[in-house]
């Protein structure tokens, strides 16, 4: 029997080799590949994993690692972005989060963790966040991947 690290780094393998785009595809993939897993422990997994759906080349959407999750950003952090943030839109190049009161900071301190290459800089106020990216392509890029957080 596989321990929990061994089948979470396997899933890791597995979303950079592979387009998997959803739960049922990841649980059929280690099935294929000879690991009986049941898909509520691979949800978990994901969850645990701080999975996020990305852009692919071939689907719509894939599993992917933040640049948080790659650069061990404790997952606490990733949570606090989650309930903190209201929204998330963009003009051009500018992107705009809006936060609860108070909360504009937290949020730049876990963008600017999270290394994001497109990523110019960042500017908080008290409930806002204003990250300049480098184009509008970026930004869009940028404002899916905050989205799926």
């Amino acid at each position: 029997m596989m321990t929990k690290q061994e089948r979470q780094s396997i899933i890791s393998d597995i979303i950079e080799k592979y387009e998997i785009g959803t739960q049922e595809e990841l649980t059929e993939k280690l099935h294929e590949l000879g690991y009986e897993v049941s898909q509520a422990t691979v949800s978990r997994d994901i969850n645990e994993l701080n999975l996020i759906k990305g852009e692919g080349s071939q689907k719509k959407s894939k599993y992917i690692k933040p640049a948080a999750a790659n650069k061990d950003m404790p997952p606490r952090i990733i949570e606090h972005f989650r309930q903190i943030t209201l929204s998330i839109d963009y003009a051009n190049n500018l992107i705009i989060v809006k936060t609860l009161s108070g909360n504009g900071g937290a949020a730049g301190n876990a963008i600017d963790q999270m290394n994001i290459k497109e990523i110019l800089g960042t500017v908080a106020g008290d409930d806002t966040l204003l990250i300049i990216a480098r184009s509008t392509a970026d930004a869009e890029k940028i404002v899916k991947t905050l989205r799926t957080i």
